[in-house]
């Protein structure tokens, strides 16, 4: 996976920087603050919430244990269709692959639907490397364009981001992209939208070439689906003469029938909203002059970590994910830390499980991903395909502490312990050796008890930095099983 920015230090040092931004704090706790409370009001609409979580967690399970068999099927509805699919290892091949399609058309230039996708996979700096230019024409990701930053969120990666600091950008930045911002534009969200749409206008009329990722792709039919609230993608996906969508292998549906059920939890999960304002579905190719839509269609199936990830019975569940950033707006670290501490294209709560298992955990910054967390479980409570991020974060923290046997580009191998990880491994084997002799066990609980006079009130050493702003948990003066035996279980009703 290539969307580890260069220089990203580890998460710690990274989060230890944002949390001190104040203006980044305020804009993150203003946003996740409003998108949580508009996406608790719109599930509360749906009595059957607790059943449509389950059942898009029973059809995503169901298709990655069959995943080889719906990808064929895919493959070959896509070809009967009119398109073309191709199969990409890596992010390298992907790339590669959308390069050569894009030259092949002999333009120089696309216009991009978001796609987690292809940012995942750095397609844009690819194809300018290539001499190909892609405009983004999200209202966010092109804030995130023209501002030379980076996306710090799912669904709105320039969350970071006040209105003051997007007219700036606006005014600064878009006359070196295409049409320039108009004179005196303002912070007003309605002329900051009026000036996008039409930078963007002239780019949808002349584009000749799009390229989409996709929410879902349909096995039987070969259909791809793409839902979103602002109706660029739709221009992308309609207007040009060949269209290249890049997507995970993970993004698959066996039925048409199965959409049924991510079509109200998505939109709820991600925009608070009933149903997506533009839900556009494609299959194949369209002939010219009688219909909109794409002549030319190319499916570029991405696997880069994906099938890896797959190989690990407690990690897989990382795959189910929708990518409607309902975790994110619900965790208190990415309120406070960022996205951009992260040190990738998928921030909070899943990108600490996600991240890692694309990429492994050798580097320094996905080694300290899996502890991006306070493990309350919040994540997991609003997830719409209920993946327990908290049991998958302590399963990778694990792996790093531990090592082990992992699966890295198909071949089975043993990751070494990570460094600086020495203290945890001894204290933890310390624990497993006393929990396996309850007679250590016990004398170890009453000379706690006997001692609690004397214990300090903070931890000294690393430990102060935990204890500074927390209370040490109180040794009770008999330890449970001495209580227990005393009183017969309280049938004598001693307290």
């Amino acid at each position: 996976m290539s969307g580890t920015y260069l220089g990203m230090p580890a998460f710690p040092e990274a989060a230890h920087k944002a949390v001190h931004d104040t203006t980044l704090r305020g804009n993150l706790r203003h946003a996740t603050h409003t998108i949580r409370a508009k996406r608790a009001r719109a599930v509360a609409e749906v009595s059957d919430w607790a059943e449509l979580r389950e059942a898009g967690k029973r059809i995503k399970d169901h298709t990655l244990r069959h995943l080889d068999r719906y990808l064929v099927q895919l493959e070959e509805s896509v070809t009967a269709a009119g398109g073309t699919v191709h199969w990409a290892a890596d992010a390298d091949e992907a790339n590669r692959i959308v390069a050569d399609l894009v030259k092949a058309t002999g333009e120089s230039e696309v216009v991009k639907v978001k796609s987690m996708a292809t940012q995942e996979i750095g397609l844009n700096e690819a194809l300018e490397a290539e001499g190909i230019r892609a405009y983004e024409t999200d209202l966010a990701e092109l804030i995130v364009q023209l501002g030379k930053d980076r996306p710090s969120h799912i669904l709105v990666p320039a969350i970071h981001r006040n209105r003051g600091e997007i007219r700036d950008i606006f005014r600064g930045e878009m006359a070196e992209w295409g049409r320039p911002a108009p004179e005196g534009l303002t912070d007003t969200p309605a002329e900051l939208a009026e000036a996008a749409r039409l930078h963007l206008r002239e780019k949808f009329l002349r584009a000749k070439v799009g390229v989409s990722g996709a929410n879902f792709m349909v096995a039987e039919t070969g259909t791809l689906v793409v839902v979103e609230s602002e109706g660029n993608g739709r221009m992308c996906l309609t207007l040009p003469e060949t269209l290249i969508s890049v997507v995970g292998i993970e993004k698959i549906v066996p039925t048409w029938r199965d959409l049924e059920v991510f079509l109200q939890t998505l939109p709820r999960s991600s925009t608070a909203e009933r149903m997506n304002p533009y839900t556009t579905m494609w299959t194949g190719t369209t002939d010219a002059g009688t219909a909109d839509g794409p002549r030319n269609f190319h499916l570029v199936l991405l696997d880069n970590g994906r099938t890896d990830t797959l190989a690990d019975e407690v990690g897989r569940q990382a795959l189910r994910c929708i990518r409607c950033s309902a975790c994110l707006n619900v965790c208190p670290v990415y309120e406070r830390a960022g996205g951009h501490a992260y040190g990738s294209v998928y921030p909070g709560p899943i990108g600490a499980i996600l991240s890692p298992q694309l990429r492994g955990v050798t580097s320094e910054i996905d080694a300290s991903l899996p502890y991006a967390s306070s493990l309350c479980g919040a994540c997991y409570e609003v997830c719409p395909v209920a993946i327990d991020i908290p049991e998958v974060l302590v399963h990778l923290r694990e792996r790093v502490v531990e090592g082990g046997p992992v699966t890295t580009n198909g071949n089975k191998v043993v990751l070494k312990p990570a460094k600086g990880h020495a203290a945890e491994r001894a204290a933890m084997r310390a624990a497993r050796w006393a929990f396996g002799h309850p007679g250590v066990l016990r004398t170890g609980q009453r000379l706690a008890s006997r001692t609690r006079r004397v214990h300090p009130r903070s931890l000294p050493g690393p430990g102060k930095a935990w204890s500074g702003s927390r209370d040490l948990p109180a040794v009770p003066a008999e330890p449970f099983r001495d209580w227990w035996q005393r009183t017969q279980g309280g049938k004598d009703g001693a307290k």
